[in-house]
């Protein structure tokens, strides 16, 4: 049910908060290493319920849909995909520079998670999810070999898109057959399209 979704993601926004506020990001960090592992296996739900920039994009999308601010096309800059491998990269040597150089501590994940905000407020969540998000780069990249992962049942399906417009990175597509088709190294294995299927067409399972 998604109040048990959403539920779930506050309570690892407050445990996010908790750990990095007390100056203990390397576990973070560390957690996000053993999620891209997971994401071999079940796909990412690190994304889609313990990523704190996934959670403050919620009220982000909701405040930029009532001021109307939300656009809906994607910037051209952006649409090659490299950026949220630069910003990877970027984040990396920053991190490191600011701890042998500098002799602090910069709050990385903190600032990525007021960027994801920012950038939600102007445009839909998939440019932030799959086209600026430097750990989402890694999350799709190992979450293309899941063996489990949402999917569509051909047979059930209406064609109806209803999923398509609630996916938040753009993963469900609903082709000239009429029938939807999950990208799961972009799902973030949310419930979202299942909670919308009128006809129970989309589950949870061994990945095709």
């Amino acid at each position: 049910m998604k109040w048990i979704a959403n539920l779930i993601k506050v309570l690892f926004l407050a445990v996010f908060l908790f750990i990095v506020t007390r100056g203990n990001m390397m576990f973070w960090l560390a957690l996000f290493g053993v999620s891209l592992l997971l994401a071999i296996f079940f796909g990412r739900i690190y994304c889609g319920f313990v990523c704190p920039m996934n959670t403050v994009m919620l009220p982000a999308e909701w405040i930029s849909k009532k001021l109307k601010l939300q656009r809906d096309k994607t910037p051209k800059i952006l649409k090659s995909g490299i950026f949220s491998w630069l910003f990877l990269g970027i984040s990396i040597v920053i991190m490191i520079a600011s701890k042998k150089i500098l002799h602090i501590n910069i709050p990385i994940l903190m600032i990525w998670v007021a960027i994801s905000f920012v950038v939600t407020l102007v445009f839909r969540p998939h440019v932030f999810h799959n086209l600026i998000c430097p750990f989402g780069a890694l999350q799709r990249t190992f979450g293309r070999f899941s063996l489990l992962s949402k999917r569509v049942d051909a047979a059930t399906c209406v064609g109806c898109a209803k999923c398509e417009k609630v996916c938040p990175s753009d993963a469900i597509h609903v082709k000239d057959d009429k029938k939807a088709y999950i990208t799961k190294s972009h799902c973030l294995q949310c419930t979202n399209c299942s909670d919308v299927c009128s006809v129970n067409a989309i589950d949870y399972g061994k990945s095709k």
